[in-house]
């Protein structure tokens, strides 16, 4: 049976799931070929399915339905007994299958400092650099308006 997580453990599988999410499958599986990989089975084979997106006027005002999103999901358990899951937008069931896998080895305690330096701070730094750049390009597009104010006496 697993140990309940401590609050430092759930910010760094929060942390690591976030930064997945928005990596591609095919940099995750580059980073992941760097490591020896514990055996594992497919709890759940990845699959497609929708969800309903919920929207809100404002941020504050009554909820409505906004319209369907794909998903894909899939569930991994390693050998070591973590379990772990992964959910992405799209029909990528590849990625959620790496990022289930991810998530169970943020979980394993001979894992967690592996896949964080070799996996999740690389896939990290490239995210914001390239947000970084972005934010360069956007800046370099930037037009500052001045409004001259007329005297009319």
């Amino acid at each position: 049976m697993t140990q309940p997580q401590t609050n430092a453990e759930q910010g760094l599988r929060r942390d690591a799931m976030a930064v997945l999410a928005h990596a591609e499958a095919v940099r995750i599986a580059a980073c992941l070929k760097t490591m020896a990989l514990p055996a594992y089975e497919l709890l759940r084979r990845p699959e497609n399915g929708l969800v309903m997106v919920r929207g809100r006027i404002g941020g504050d005002g009554a909820p409505f339905n906004l319209g369907e999103a794909s998903v894909s999901r899939a569930a991994v358990r390693i050998d070591s007994g973590e379990t772990g899951f992964g959910y992405t937008l799209g029909r990528d069931g590849e990625k959620a299958k790496l990022i289930a896998l991810c998530d169970a080895l943020v979980q394993s305690e001979r894992f967690r400092n592996e896949i964080e330096q070799k996996v999740v701070a690389l896939l990290r730094e490239e995210q914001t650099s390239a947000r970084a750049q972005r934010a360069a390009q956007t800046a370099a597009t930037r037009v500052d308006f001045y409004t001259l104010v007329r005297g009319e006496n």
